[in-house]
C-alpha cells in the first residue's frame, strides 16, 4: 500500500560532470565585405563576429550579391554554403555603410509608370526624393516608397494618392551607395581601440569563442590574403587565440604569377608558416571564379566532416568543387602533374585534373621545404596537433582551480589517456599517451598549484608517395607450354 506525503523533502541525486565533446566540425572565421545595406537585421553587422548556419541566414544578416568581386563573403557564402553543403562559418564584414559609401548629388531621374530603378549598392536610408525643381521634399511611404529587388537593386515607387502627382515622369533623386574600393588590407587587419577596446577586422579572432563557445578551425580572407601583410596578420592571429586555441591561415598566392616565379614570390613575402595552407591560382565552376582559399575551405570542412569532425584526413586529392583553374587576367590555366608536383614539394597547394574531376593537390604547409617534420610540414599534422590541444583546453577547464590532489591528477590522467585509446582505436592517430611526471613536476611548481602533463601523440603522416615496382618475370613463361 502506497503512503501519502504530506509535507516538505528534499532528494539528493548524484552529481554527473559535463563532459564537453569535440565539435563535430570545422569552423571557418571569414573576413571580407558584404552588401550589408541588404540586411534585414536590426544589430549591426559590421566588425561584428556573426555565425550563419545556411544561405538564408546569411541574407538575413549580410544581403547577398553576385558581384563577388566586390562583396567578397558573398562568395564563400555561395561555395560553402551552396556548393559544399557545410556549415556552420563565422563572418566579419568590414565594410561600414556609414563611412565606405560615395554619394550620388541629387539629379533628376525619369519614371517609368511611376517606377524608377536605382543601382545595386544604394543605401536605402539615404535616399533623398524632391519634386524636379527641388521645391518640394516628398515622404518616404507617403509619397513613394522604397523596395530591393532581387538583384540588390533599389526600386523607387510612387504612392497613388500621395504628394507625387499622377503622370509625373521626373523626380530630383539623391542617395549615397556602398563603396567596397575603399576597403584596403588596413581595414582586414583592423586593431583594437586602446580606450574603448573596440576590436575590428581580425583582431575580432578573439571574440568567436566568448560569442559562440565554438573554436576556430580556420581563417580565411579570400581576396585580401594574397595581400603578404594581410596573409602574416591572419597567420598571427591563428595562433594562441584567447590565450588558450589554434586555428590554421588558408592563404591565397598572387595568381598573377606564373607557376615557375610562385616559389620566389612565396619565399620573399614569407608565407613560410606551419600554421598556414598557400593555395593557387583561382578556380572556376559554372561560369563562377573563386578564390582557391574559398574553396580549399570547402574541401577541408567536408573532408573533416566525413571524419566526424577530426583532421586527421589530408584534404589533398579530395574533390574541389571547380571546372577549371583561372589566373588573375581571367585566363584558363592548365597546370599538369609536374608542375603541381613543383609547387607542392615548395609548400603550395594548387588542384589538378585528374580522371575523375578536379581535386585539391598538396599536403604540405607554408613552412616546407624549409621545415620538414611531419609536426610542421604536412598540414594534416599540424592541424591534427591543433585540434588535439584544443580540445584537451576545453576537456579540462572545467578542472582548473579544483582542489589539486591525487585524486585530480588520477582523473585527468585517465581520462585523457582513454580518450587517446579512442583516438587510436578509431585510427585518428597511430597512438598517443598522456603521462603525469615527477621530473616535470617539480615540488616548487606544485606548492604553487601548476601541474604539467605530457602528451605523446602521432598523427598518421598522408601518404605522399606510393610507388609499385613492376618488373619482368620469366618464369611465367613456362604458362605458354603447361
Amino acid at each position: 500500500m502506497s503512503i501519502e506525503v504530506h509535507g516538505v523533502k528534499a532528494t539528493e541525486v548524484a552529481y554527473k560532470p559535463s563532459s564537453p565533446t569535440p565539435q563535430a566540425f570545422t569552423l571557418p572565421v571569414v573576413f571580407g565585405t558584404a552588401p550589408v545595406n541588404l540586411t534585414q537585421s536590426t544589430k549591426s553587422v559590421v566588425n561584428v563576429p556573426i555565425k550563419c548556419n545556411n544561405m538564408n541566414e546569411f541574407k538575413y544578416y549580410f544581403g547577398y550579391s553576385d558581384d563577388w568581386e566586390q562583396f567578397t563573403l558573398c562568395e564563400f557564402a555561395y561555395s560553402h554554403f551552396e556548393l559544399y553543403g557545410q556549415s556552420p562559418v563565422v563572418f566579419v564584414n568590414v565594410l561600414d555603410p556609414s563611412t565606405d559609401a560615395k554619394i550620388t548629388a541629387p539629379a533628376a531621374v525619369n519614371l517609368t509608370s511611376g517606377i524608377h530603378t536605382m543601382p545595386e549598392g544604394v543605401i536605402k536610408g539615404s535616399v533623398t526624393v524632391a519634386s524636379q525643381d527641388g521645391t518640394t521634399t516628398h515622404v518616404l511611404n507617403t509619397d513613394y516608397t522604397l523596395t530591393y529587388g532581387d538583384d540588390g537593386e533599389l526600386i523607387l515607387a510612387v504612392v497613388s494618392g500621395g504628394g507625387i502627382l499622377t503622370g509625373t515622369t521626373s523626380l530630383k533623386v539623391g542617395f549615397s551607395s556602398l563603396d567596397p574600393s575603399v576597403i584596403t588590407s588596413s581595414d582586414i587587419i583592423g586593431g583594437s581601440n586602446s580606450t574603448t577596446g573596440v576590436r575590428t577586422g581580425l583582431e575580432l579572432m578573439e571574440e568567436v569563442f566568448p560569442r559562440y563557445q565554438l573554436i576556430p578551425g580556420l581563417i580565411v580572407a579570400p581576396g585580401y590574403s594574397s595581400d603578404p601583410v594581410v596573409a602574416a596578420v591572419m597567420v598571427a592571429k591563428s595562433q594562441n587565440i584567447n590565450g588558450l586555441f589554434e586555428a590554421f591561415a588558408i592563404t591565397d598566392m598572387d595568381a598573377s604569377e606564373r607557376y615557375i616565379e610562385l616559389v620566389d614570390w612565396k619565399e620573399e613575402n614569407h608565407y613560410t608558416s606551419p600554421l598556414q595552407m598557400n593555395t593557387y591560382p583561382k578556380a572556376q565552376y559554372k561560369g563562377k571564379t573563386y578564390h582557391m582559399s574559398t574553396l580549399a575551405a570547402g574541401t577541408i570542412c567536408a573532408t573533416d566532416a566525413a571524419n566526424d569532425g577530426v583532421p586527421y584526413q589530408s584534404p589533398s586529392n579530395q574533390t574541389l568543387m571547380a571546372d577549371a583553374l583561372i589566373m588573375e587576367d581571367g585566363s584558363e590555366a592548365y597546370i599538369p602533374l609536374d608542375q603541381a608536383q613543383y609547387v607542392n614539394a615548395n609548400g603550395i597547394v594548387t588542384a589538378i585534373n585528374f580522371s575523375d574531376g578536379y581535386k585539391l593537390f598538396g599536403n604540405r604547409t607554408g613552412a616546407y621545404p624549409k621545415v620538414t617534420d611531419p609536426q610542421r610540414a604536412f598540414t594534416s599534422v599540424r592541424r591534427m596537433f591543433g585540434w588535439i590541444k584544443n580540445n584537451l583546453v576545453l576537456n579540462y577547464w572545467r578542472n582548473l582551480d579544483a582542489p589539486m590532489n591525487n585524486r585530480l591528477i588520477d582523473f585527468i590522467n585517465d581520462n585523457s589517456n582513454v580518450w587517446m585509446n579512442g583516438l587510436t582505436s578509431a585510427q585518428y592517430i597511430l597512438g598517443g599517451r598522456v603521462e603525469f611526471n615527477a621530473t616535470e613536476n617539480p615540488s616548487a611548481n606544485l606548492m604553487d598549484g601548476k601541474i604539467v602533463f605530457h602528451v605523446y601523440v602521432t598523427p598518421p603522416s598522408p601518404a605522399q608517395e606510393i610507388e609499385f615496382l613492376v618488373e619482368y618475370d620469366v618464369a611465367y613463361i613456362a604458362a605458354l607450354t603447361a
